[in-house]
């Protein structure tokens, strides 16, 4: 993979805002970039693309930082480092704190973008699971028994919008937490947004 190192100067501005991550996420920038990727800015973060397909995303949480990879889900990991972040399919993250993990990390995130790229470049999916598949809190199902509208602004997300929700709701493992999440996920899905639409 060449080395590019060709900075973006639309991304420029996403760095500068950062705060607590700053560093950390500038030393991820530079491995991506050193990898041969193309740097755009995509959903407000630095992406990493090859050929426009895209690779990788830098990404600031509150409590970490972190390199995702689209389709993470297909790298072998040996170093068992990615991290699925909540119920999402196909992308894995590395989480990062520190700027010397980041530094520690730098050969195993190099040779987990070589291997990214050869599976863009292979034209590999994942095997998305169908919403018919994931089973429906019983918590849930009563609401949309119970309130036409629901099911009906339900229904009309798209397949991946019902897939999060569905995920989200079941992921709790108490009844009451299930209800407290649903409760709070009302107002958007009647409003026919996802769950991470604002």
């Amino acid at each position: 993979m060449p080395k590019t190192n060709l900075k973006n100067p639309k991304v420029d501005a996403f760095f500068l805002r950062a705060k607590a991550w700053r560093k950390k996420m500038e030393a991820l920038r530079a491995i991506a970039l050193g990898c041969g990727l193309v740097e755009e800015l995509k959903w407000g973060q630095p992406c990493y693309t090859l050929q426009g397909k895209n690779i990788a995303i830098i990404g600031e949480f509150k409590e970490y930082c972190a390199f995702m990879f689209f389709k993470g889900a297909l790298l072998k990991d040996p170093k068992g480092i990615l991290v699925q972040p909540g119920a999402v399919q196909a992308a894995r993250q590395v989480r990062f704190t520190t700027l010397p993990d980041v530094a520690r990390a730098k050969a195993t995130l190099k040779a987990y973008v070589r291997e990214a790229v050869a599976v863009e470049r292979s034209g590999q999916k994942v095997q998305r699971r169908k919403t018919a598949d994931i089973a429906m809190p019983p918590e849930f199902r009563d609401r949309l028994d119970h309130l036409p509208a629901l099911k009906d602004a339900f229904e009309a997300l798209t397949p991946g919008r019902q897939r999060n929700y569905l995920y989200y709701f079941s992921s709790a493992k108490q009844s009451k937490t299930r209800e407290a999440r649903i409760e709070k996920c009302l107002p958007q899905i009647l409003q026919g947004l996802g769950l991470t639409d604002e």
